[in-house]
C-alpha cells in the first residue's frame, strides 16, 4: 500500500455548512418528491426530517389510506393540521406534508407564522409517471386515476402557488439535484436559511 492514496474522507468534497432558522415545509403534488428531497434536504443541512403523514399514522397505529377508510377525510385533516402545528413548534427542521396538507387556510397561516412553504412545482406528466403504479395514494382509489389527479392538479396549483417559494421539478433531475436547487432557493431567504462556510 503506498503513501499517496487518499482516504474516502479527503477524496470527496466538503460539505457546505448551513444555519437554518426556520422549519422548511415542502408541499405539492402527491409524486412531486417532498418525502425523497425532504429526506435528501435534511440529511444535507444536518436537521430532523419529519414527515406528517407519518406522524398521523404512527399516532393513530393505522396506515393513511385505512384512516381513509375507517374514520373519513374530514377526520384525518383534522388531525393532519393538529400535527403540522405540533410539529411546527419543534426546533427547525424539513417537515414533508401530505398534498392536501397546504389547502387547509389553518395549515397555511400556521406554516406562514413559524416557518417557510415551499412548494415543489411538478407537471402533471411528471406526477402521472411517478403515481400512476402506487396503491398507497387514498384519493386515486378510483376508477379513473389518472382523470382523478388531473382534477385534483386542477383544484390544487392555484392554492400551491401561495406558497413561499416555488422550486420547478424536472424529470432529468435527481433527488440529489432538486434538493441543490431547493437549497439555492432558501438562501434567497437569509431570514430562512444561511451558509455558515461562506
Amino acid at each position: 500500500m503506498s503513501g499517496f492514496e487518499q482516504t474516502p474522507a479527503e477524496m470527496a468534497p466538503v460539505p457546505h455548512q448551513y444555519h437554518l432558522k426556520k422549519t422548511v415545509v415542502l408541499v405539492g403534488m402527491m409524486g412531486a418528491g417532498k418525502t425523497a428531497v425532504g429526506r435528501a434536504l435534511a440529511a444535507k443541512l444536518g436537521r430532523p426530517f419529519l414527515d406528517s403523514d407519518h406522524e398521523i399514522e404512527a399516532a393513530a397505529n393505522l396506515t393513511v389510506p385505512e384512516i381513509f377508510e375507517r374514520d373519513g377525510e374530514t377526520f384525518f385533516r383534522k388531525r393532519e393540521s393538529e400535527v403540522i402545528a405540533r410539529l411546527l413548534e419543534e426546533a427547525p427542521g424539513i417537515l414533508s406534508t401530505g398534498g392536501g396538507a397546504f389547502l387547509a387556510e389553518i395549515n397555511r397561516e400556521n406554516i406562514s407564522k413559524k416557518g417557510v412553504s415551499v412548494c415543489l412545482n411538478a407537471d402533471l406528466d411528471l406526477l402521472w409517471n411517478r403515481v400512476r403504479h402506487k396503491t398507497t395514494r387514498p384519493l386515486l382509489r378510483t376508477a379513473h386515476p389518472q382523470a382523478t389527479l388531473a382534477e385534483l392538479y386542477r383544484q390544487r396549483v392555484p392554492i400551491y402557488q401561495l406558497a413561499d417559494l416555488q422550486v420547478m421539478c424536472a424529470p432529468h433531475l435527481s433527488i440529489d439535484a432538486m434538493t441543490n436547487r431547493v437549497i439555492e432557493t432558501l438562501l434567497t431567504r437569509p431570514d430562512v436559511l444561511e451558509r455558515t462556510d461562506a
